[in-house]
């Protein structure tokens, strides 16, 4: 290493497209945290990961109204981290395809979705 020079920090990217940290600067930094979500969409197979989940729903002007656990038809799935910078947002559940304790399947306004509950 060069006298005064700082290492990189590197990302690298698995296979399920998610990035992992380098794991000098995990060592340092901390352990990252697994997520308890996955979220699949159907067409593309793009794929996000997240802590946690809201449901927002919206009122009739597009303002947010109110956050739930659940999903429910009208609802927009939120992935964490919460805040002005956040993994993902989906669009309005049109329909529930099919829902189980670790499992939804569902449609929104332009996309189908998988979302799958890994741990809690």
């Amino acid at each position: 290493m060069i006298s005064g020079a700082q290492p990189k920090v590197l990302l690298t990217q698995n296979e399920d497209g998610n990035l992992q940290l380098d794991k000098a600067f995990e060592n340092i930094f901390g352990k990252e945290q697994n997520p308890n979500y996955k979220l699949v969409r159907e067409r593309d197979g793009l794929t996000k990961t997240s802590l946690a989940i809201k449901w927002l729903e919206f009122d009739e002007e597009g303002k947010y109204k109110a956050d739930f656990q659940e999903v429910a038809i009208g609802r927009s799935l939120l992935m964490s981290p919460f805040g002005p910078s956040f993994t993902w947002q989906t669009t309005s559940v049109t329909e529930i395809v099919e829902q189980r304790e670790d499992y939804i399947k569902f449609n929104t306004e332009n996309s189908t979705y998988e979302l799958f509950v890994l741990s809690k």
